[in-house]
C-alpha cells in the first residue's frame, strides 16, 4: 500500500494541465467493443482505473495498441465470450466499477453480458437498477445470482427499439443503454438521459462509428438503430474534475497557478461554484488563471440567506467536486452549507479535516456546516487514509495547506482517478513523497 508525506505550507506556482477525463474514457473504451473496425483514442489519462478496464478489456479479446502515450488504437474482432463466466474476468469486474460499462455494448453486439457486481469508490450505495432496466426494455432477459452477486443478460432473438423514462439521470446507466441500443432493431427513446460532456462526447464517437443518435446535449436522445458500426477517431476532453480540483489547489496553495486547456465550454458551473466561495477566477483564452496568496469570501443569496452548495445531475454541480469545495471554504471567510445529495457516504471524511483544526458541523450524512478560518488559523498536519478518490485529493489539499507534514495511506484511491499526481504538484512547488 502506498502513502504520501507532504510537507505542507508549500506554494504553488507555475502551469498544469489536465489529463483526460477519467469518466469519459471509461464509457468510450467500452464503446470501442461495438465493432470490429479499429478504434483510436487519444487523451487516454494514465490512471489505475483505465489501465484496469483496458487489461480486463484484453483479457476478453481485444487487441490493444499503444501509440504514444494516451494515444491507444483497439480492435475487438476476436471477442471471447466463455471468458465472461471465468472466476479471474468476474473477480477483477468485482473491483472495478468501470466494468458495469461493458454490459450495454457487449449484450447490443454479442447478445449476452456477465457481471459481478462492479467495486469502485466506498460512498454508499450506487444503484444498477437504471442499468437493467433500460436493457430490459430493449428485450434482454436478466437474471441475477444472489449468492455469487453475478448478473447476466441475455437477447437470444437481439434488441429492439424501446421508448423509456428513466427514474433516475444515471449517467453510467445512459451510456449502457445507449450502447446497446445503437444497433438494435426499430428507434429507442430515452428520456430522462443524463447529458453531461462525457455522455455527448460518446454520442458524438458513436455517431462517427455510423450511428444514428440525435438529440445530443438534451435530456431526450432518439436512437435510430443500425446493422453495424466501423471505426473511428476520437479525442477526450480534459477531466473537469482534476479543472475543479486545480482550482482548489490555486486558491489554498496557491502563488499564481494556470490551468491550460480546459474546455471552458464544457465545465458548466463548475468556476461559478468556486467564484461563490469568492475565488478569483481569470479566463484567458481557454486557461484558467488563479491568482496566488488571495483572500476569499463567501457569498450570500441575493436576499442575504446563508450560501448552499449541493450536487445534481448534469447541467449541475458534479458530487464528485464538494469534497474539494468543502476543503477550500475551510479557509475562506465566512461560512457554507454544503449539501450531498446524490450519494450517503461522501462526507464521513470530513472528521480527518476537524482533526487538522477545521470548523466543520457534521449535520448529518448528506450535510455539512462550513465555518470558514480565513487563513488566520491554518490547519494542522494529521495522519490520514483516503477512503476514496475525491476525499483523498480533498485531503492533499488541505495536507498541502496546512502546517507541518501529514501523511495520507491509502493513496491508491488517489492513484484510481489522478494521473502522477504528486509528479506534477512537485514541479509547481510543492513536496510530496510517495513511500511504499
Amino acid at each position: 500500500m502506498s502513502s504520501f508525506i507532504i510537507e505542507g505550507g508549500h506554494r504553488l506556482k507555475g502551469e498544469i494541465t489536465p489529463q483526460g477525463a477519467k469518466n469519459e474514457a471509461l464509457q468510450v473504451i467500452c464503446a470501442t467493443l461495438l465493432t470490429s473496425d479499429e478504434v483510436r483514442l487519444t487523451n487516454i489519462p494514465d490512471i489505475v482505473d483505465v489501465n484496469n478496464l483496458i487489461r480486463l478489456l484484453q483479457d476478453i479479446g481485444v487487441k490493444v495498441t499503444h501509440n504514444a502515450p494516451g494515444d491507444i488504437t483497439f480492435k475487438a474482432d476476436s471477442i471471447n465470450l466463455d471468458y465472461l463466466r471465468s472466476e479471474e474476468y468476474l473477480q477483477r469486474c468485482s473491483v472495478l466499477r468501470g466494468s458495469v460499462l461493458t454490459i450495454g455494448p457487449l449484450v447490443g453486439r454479442f447478445g449476452h453480458a456477465v457481471l459481478s457486481k462492479p467495486g469502485g469508490d466506498k460512498i454508499g450505495r450506487r444503484r444498477m437498477d437504471t442499468h437493467f432496466y433500460g436493457l430490459q426494455k430493449l428485450g434482454a432477459e436478466f437474471h441475477f445470482d444472489a449468492e455469487n452477486d453475478i448478473f447476466e443478460l441475455r437477447a437470444a432473438e437481439g434488441l429492439k427499439g424501446a421508448y423509456m423514462l428513466l427514474d433516475e439521470a444515471s449517467v453510467t446507466g445512459t451510456a449502457n443503454i445507449i450502447m446497446a441500443a445503437v444497433m438494435a432493431e426499430g428507434t429507442t427513446t430515452i428520456y430522462n438521459a443524463a447529458c453531461e460532456p462525457y455522455i455527448q462526447q460518446l454520442c458524438h464517437l458513436l455517431n462517427r462509428m455510423g450511428a444514428n443518435i440525435s438529440g445530443i446535449a438534451s435530456n431526450r436522445l432518439t436512437i435510430v438503430g443500425v446493422e453495424r458500426l466501423h471505426g473511428a477517431q476520437h479525442r477526450l476532453l480534459p477531466d473537469m474534475i482534476e479543472v475543479g480540483s486545480f482550482i482548489g489547489i490555486g486558491a489554498m496553495c496557491g502563488d499564481g497557478l494556470t490551468i491550460k486547456d480546459v474546455s471552458i465550454r464544457d465545465l458548466g458551473i463548475i468556476p461559478d461554484a468556486f467564484r461563490r466561495l469568492g475565488i478569483v477566477i481569470e479566463e484567458q483564452g481557454n486557461d484558467l488563471f488563479i491568482p496566488g496568496n488571495q483572500r476569499y469570501e463567501i457569498e450570500s443569496f441575493i436576499d442575504g440567506s446563508f450560501m448552499a452548495l449541493s450536487d445534481a445531475p448534469w447541467p449541475g454541480l458534479t458530487p464528485d467536486l464538494l469534497s474539494i469545495l468543502l476543503v477550500v471554504a475551510t479557509q475562506a471567510k465566512g461560512s457554507v452549507l454544503i449539501h450531498q445529495k446524490m450519494f450517503e457516504s461522501r462526507l464521513f471524511f470530513v472528521d480527518k479535516l476537524i482533526e487538522m483544526g477545521a470548523q466543520i458541523i457534521l449535520c448529518d450524512p448528506h450535510r455539512a456546516v462550513v465555518v470558514g478560518h480565513n487563513f488566520e488559523h491554518p490547519l494542522r498536519a494529521r495522519r490520514m487514509v483516503s477512503p476514496d478518490i475525491r476525499a483523498g485529493i480533498s485531503m492533499l489539499i488541505a495536507a498541502m495547506s496546512a502546517d507541518g507534514t501529514s501523511r495520507i495511506d491509502n493513496v491508491g484511491q488517489i492513484d484510481r482517478g489522478y494521473e502522477h499526481i504528486e509528479d506534477r504538484l512537485n514541479a509547481l512547488g510543492a513536496k510530496i513523497t510517495r513511500v511504499e
